[in-house]
């Protein structure tokens, strides 16, 4: 799948999270609806399913490995979209593993550039530089 496709799959992804933490409607419904705005079709939204169906599974997972990796900053503290933006990346660098550690990270810093304060690319760039640097101990 061509890097503009995952992207484009990585960013309706993070936005039905991000309704998801704030709405009432399932996330197979808000997936649906962002898929068919975004018009991802194939790969493209089994991609993006992927990453929404397992952040949810894993999400205490994920928060956890936040925890130890930001401690200063408690993950329900977090700006909404930075913390999704993290799950994200550590879902598809600690359990998906399907694209290599650094595009992970290089993609959430360019989402926390789009969607995130001025603040959220530094900071996504260094709980994810921890995260890796600790896989390789």
């Amino acid at each position: 799948m061509p890097a503009g496709q995952r992207r484009r799959s990585r960013i309706a992804a993070l936005q039905t999270l991000y309704e998801w933490e704030y709405a009432a409607n399932s996330p197979e419904q808000i997936l649906e609806r962002t898929l068919d705005g975004k018009e991802l079709t194939g790969t493209a939204s089994e991609f993006a399913t992927r990453l929404v169906k397992g952040v949810i599974e894993n999400r205490q997972k994920l928060d956890d490995n936040i925890s130890r990796l930001a401690p200063a900053f408690p993950v329900s503290q977090l700006a909404a979209m930075d913390r999704n933006i993290l799950r994200i990346a550590l879902f598809e660098i600690l359990i998906d593993r399907s694209v290599p550690a650094k595009a992970a990270i290089n993609e959430a810093v360019e989402l926390a550039k789009d969607f995130g304060s001025d603040k959220s690319p530094k900071f996504i760039n260094g709980v994810l530089g921890s995260a890796i640097s600790g896989l390789s101990k």
